[in-house]
């Protein structure tokens, strides 16, 4: 027929996701960031915003340090009602604090579709959890917002499930999505889960979207956080979820993962020396894009 150009047969069942349907990679710009290029992004926070002073304190650490992006959760799904649950709006506002003092972009998790239009009021980046990989009715709403999203593997997912989980938010409009490798469950227990990093180049041969690397919840034990660091740029990660604390001991949620800033400034360094082996860049690394 005249009007039509080209006929593209897709074969996986991930069509919009896959690189039968772009072969270009999905470049997403967030605050003058650029993810899915060149750069390897650095996206750093406590595990939770537990108060005003301990963020701000972490969120200007990471800064310094080179982070690109502050993360902190506001609503935190916990395996007991016991546990610290987060603080909620006001969490979000020390998000938004924290941002106007640093410059840094905010990666924070909605846990709920009621909360989605919060949520994405102080965010720049929505982070769908683990938990809620298929949980099909949050995806379609962060698909609605428009706004970039992050996408956690769950710990029983295989890669094709995660690749569908994000085909929801493609087809509902929203082609910004961010995949996140953060570990599954194996037999191990000596690591929280077990890092899939030969997730990272697989699904870059079947996606063009960008794909990070959470180590901090991947292993679940902060001295193997750098090793599993370096490993994920080596392995072509656009990014990592790094957790930072200034007092692990006392910290609400995820303490044992979490980071001192002199460890992640060292993290920094090192991920920046990997990064420039493998042809890439942290941003302001001085390095010729």
């Amino acid at each position: 027929m005249s009007v039509i150009e080209k006929v593209i047969s897709i074969q996986s069942p991930f069509k919009l996701v896959s690189r039968e349907y772009k072969q270009d990679n999905t470049l997403i710009k967030v605050g003058g960031h650029v993810i899915g290029g060149q750069d390897v992004h650095l996206i750093a926070g406590s595990c939770a915003v537990e108060s005003r002073a301990q963020f701000l304190e972490v969120a200007a650490a990471v800064k310094e340090a080179g982070a690109t992006f502050l993360r902190g959760g506001a609503y935190k799904p916990r395996t007991s009602p016991y546990s610290f649950q987060g603080l909620a709006e006001k969490g979000l506002e020390i998000l938004a604090e924290a941002r106007a003092a640093t410059g840094l972009p905010i990666v924070t998790e909605v846990m709920d579709t009621r909360l989605v239009p919060l949520v994405a009021r102080y965010a720049d980046i929505l982070q769908v959890g683990a938990r809620n990989m298929q949980n099909f009715s949050i995806l379609q709403e962060v698909a609605r917002v428009g706004k970039p999203v992050l996408l956690k593997r769950g710990p029983g997912a295989t890669i094709k499930e995660l690749l569908m989980a994000a085909e929801y938010i493609l087809v509902g409009g929203n082609n910004q999505v961010i995949l996140c490798e953060r570990g599954i469950r194996t037999f191990e227990n000596f690591t929280r889960y077990t890092l899939d990093l030969s997730s990272v180049p697989l699904i870059k041969q079947l996606s063009h979207l960008p794909v990070i690397v959470d180590p901090s919840h991947g292993t679940g034990k902060w001295p193997l956080v750098l090793p599993m660091s370096r490993a994920a740029v080596a392995a072509g990660a656009d990014g990592l979820l790094i957790e930072v604390h200034s007092s692990p001991c006392d910290a609400l949620s995820d303490g044992q993962q979490s980071l001192l800033p002199d460890k992640f400034r060292n993290l920094v360094d090192e991920v920046g020396m990997v990064a420039r082996a493998v042809g890439r860049c942290i941003p302001g690394c001085g390095v010729s894009q």
